[in-house]
């Protein structure tokens, strides 16, 4: 009698334990969804910030003439484009997921945390963009100036996919009565 209680309430553990990854699970999946249309609105952002600025495509386009087509990279502005639309929001899905996963810092509010941790993540993409996409893959070599605004681009980037992602994470339920809306009486 013992062992089958035992075993019975050893089940209705598992069964929490069972719910309790598929919430989790669904989370997280959710979390990719709103990583993904981060991803896009905060690359959208970051090109539009680095397009007056540097006055040239974004380097994907180098990626692609150089392993796809060949030829010059100012032959492949769409493609440029739509390869660097493909990169940032993919890493905001991973974003999205990363940032679901994190259970440090709770007690700070998540839009607080989206903006860290979103700048901590641009400005590392920004490193690997920098130190293994452009310089290892495409032997391309930025200088100085170039460099600083490539960095303050990804940093832009971040901080749009955090804010994005940070804002979205917990759903609000009643925004008249979360925010105290008021109809101006």
């Amino acid at each position: 009698m013992y062992s089958r209680l035992q075993r019975s309430r050893g089940d209705d553990h598992d069964d929490d334990t069972t719910d309790a990854k598929a919430s989790r699970g669904s989370h997280v999946v959710a979390a990719v969804g709103r990583g993904l249309q981060a991803g896009l609105v905060a690359t959208l952002i970051m090109t539009a910030f680095r397009l007056p600025i540097m006055r040239s495509l974004p380097p994907s386009a180098n990626f692609w003439a150089h392993y796809v087509s060949g030829g010059d990279p100012d032959e492949h502005p769409i493609a440029g484009l739509v390869l660097h639309l493909l990169y940032g929001t993919t890493a905001g899905a991973v974003f999205g997921g990363l940032f679901a996963l994190l259970s440090a810092e709770r007690s700070i509010e998540p839009e607080q945390r989206g903006l860290v941790w979103g700048s901590v993540y641009g400005l590392a993409l920004s490193a690997f963009g920098s130190q293994f996409m452009l310089e290892k893959l495409l032997d391309v070599r930025l200088e100085a100036d170039e460099l600083a605004l490539f960095h303050a681009g990804h940093l832009v980037y971040g901080l749009a996919l955090g804010a994005w992602v940070g804002s979205r994470t917990e759903g609000v339920e009643d925004p008249d009565t979360e925010y105290e809306y008021r109809d101006g009486n």
